[in-house]
């Protein structure tokens, strides 16, 4: 037993159990060959809360892993403030993507949060459906004319998911920016995972191949938010600017409402404004955040549902006996429960993000186990949300799982594919509902059957697939 300071003072606390890993480099190449299959292993051979080593003797890493709803409600809610994102992860995010609402942290945080709320109520998201329906339609007629119709969800949910994203950000530039994410941002994030899971880095100006291709990515990414940046703000300042919290936000491009615009204009007597540099980390994060992670959703949704003939034909009946032909709106996202039931499914099993970390402050205890000050905390939506004890036979399909009744019948944090606590995602709503509007479009027009049943995945800054998606797309007879 050790002593270790708590929440409540000093107290008891049990040694966390250790995954058996190599005598010399502990569980690292375990974590880089397959790390959610080894946070998996972890929880069904140590328990819920485990300490993974990773590296040699001097480098060596302890990871803290918690895995029961109790905890993960400790760390991400009752306890936050003594779990912050101070590892080193987030700092070559940030570095990358700049200090956005995903990376910022204290007073910077909160800022940005009382700046950006007013634009994400529901009332606000809700005025997005139009885009999402409108980049879903494109999807939908492109379909017509797949080679023997068969179609590689990932690629084209990804396609569809940044279309949308940047629709909305950034209105009649969307031509302009979406090709450029699409080409820089899976070079930033390779960087960026290479790393932040480094035990050492060279200096970033070192002219290396990696930091050079690195480079140039962000200065084309960020050379394109610039400029539009630059127009809008030049725009604002050449005629009264609507208050962003006022008015409706339709999602298509109208003047002034698309959500730069909004952003540029968001401004509080006690937070000011957002300047140029500030609205950059804003919009990257926003286009990370907002297409990497709904574009995980819809794959896994069309993936599930193409290998269950059964509860694809059941969301394609409440798909058509409720909207019949016409294009689905915000106000359809409750009257589509057992859609929505499918995307929380699909969440729970493919969780966009599958890990996230945290650096403990202070000393304290998660059930009966200490954690030390300093301490790497790994949190993993991947195994919490497969937990037999909350989650009987873990890995079927079953959108079931999600009725009022059953979800009332489970701890808060046994599914958590938005985080929680007072960082919780700002953009879950958007979320839910770009997945159910495009679903609905897509599962109306096309039955599924899979090509590739068995998917492999991997955890980058989001889940990602490491291999095709491919589905076999039949127009629907109405």
């Amino acid at each position: 037993m050790s002593f270790v300071r708590n929440a409540g003072g000093v107290g008891a606390g049990a040694e966390v159990p250790v995954l058996p890993g190599n005598p010399l480099l502990g569980s690292l190449q375990d974590l880089k060959s397959d790390s959610l299959g080894t946070y998996l292993r972890a929880q069904q051979r140590r328990g819920d809360v485990v300490r993974v080593c990773a590296g040699p003797p001097g480098m060596r890493a302890d990871l803290y892993c918690v895995f029961s709803p109790e905890g993960v409600q400790q760390v991400l809610a009752s306890q936050a403030a003594n779990f912050r994102k101070d590892n080193a992860f987030y700092q070559e995010v940030r570095h990358s993507f700049g200090n956005g609402l995903l990376t910022s942290q204290d007073e910077d945080y909160l800022r940005q949060r009382r700046l950006v709320q007013p634009l994400f109520t529901r009332r606000r998201v809700d005025g997005y459906a139009g885009a999402v329906a409108a980049e879903t339609a494109s999807v939908v007629a492109a379909w017509e004319e797949a080679v023997d119709g068969v179609v590689d969800v990932s690629d084209e949910m990804t396609h569809l998911a940044l279309r949308a994203v940047a629709r909305i950000l950034f209105g009649t530039d969307v031509e302009a920016t979406a090709d450029v994410v699409a080409r820089c941002f899976p070079v930033i994030t390779d960087y960026v995972l290479r790393r932040g899971y480094s035990p050492a880095n060279i200096p970033r100006h070192w002219p290396t191949p990696g930091n050079r291709r690195a480079a140039a990515a962000m200065d084309e990414l960020y050379g394109v938010c610039d400029r539009i940046i630059g127009q809008r703000r030049r725009a604002r300042a050449g005629s009264p600017a609507e208050g962003a919290a006022g008015g409706g936000a339709s999602g298509e491009g109208a003047a002034g409402e698309d959500l730069l615009t909004l952003l540029a204009a968001a401004r509080s007597s006690d937070d000011g404004e957002f300047d140029a540099a500030e609205l950059r980390d804003q919009v990257l994060i926003f286009l990370l955040a907002g297409h990497e992670t709904t574009a995980t959703s819809l794959c896994f949704a069309l993936h599930l549902l193409s290998r269950h003939p059964e509860q694809q034909d059941r969301a394609r009946e409440e798909i058509t006996r409720v909207l019949g032909d016409r294009t689905p709106q915000a106000r359809d996202l409750d009257r589509l429960p057992y859609l929505s039931q499918v995307v929380k499914e699909a969440m729970r099993l493919y969780p966009a993000a599958p890990v996230i970390g945290r650096k403990a402050v202070a000393a304290t205890r998660i059930g009966e186990h200490a954690i030390p000050a300093g301490a790497d905390v790994i949190l993993a939506p991947w195994v919490t949300h497969r937990h037999p004890e909350h989650w009987p036979d873990p890995d079927r399909f079953d959108p079931d799982r999600f009725t009022p009744e059953a979800e009332a019948g489970r701890p808060r944090y046994a599914w958590f594919p938005f985080g929680g606590g007072p960082r919780a995602c700002i953009g879950q709503h958007f979320s839910m509902l770009e997945s159910v509007v495009a679903l609905a479009m897509i599962l109306r027009a096309y039955a599924f059957e899979a090509v590739d049943t068995e998917i492999p995945v991997g955890a980058g800054i989001t889940l990602r697939t490491e291999g095709p998606a491919r589905c076999r797309v039949r127009r629907v007879d109405r």
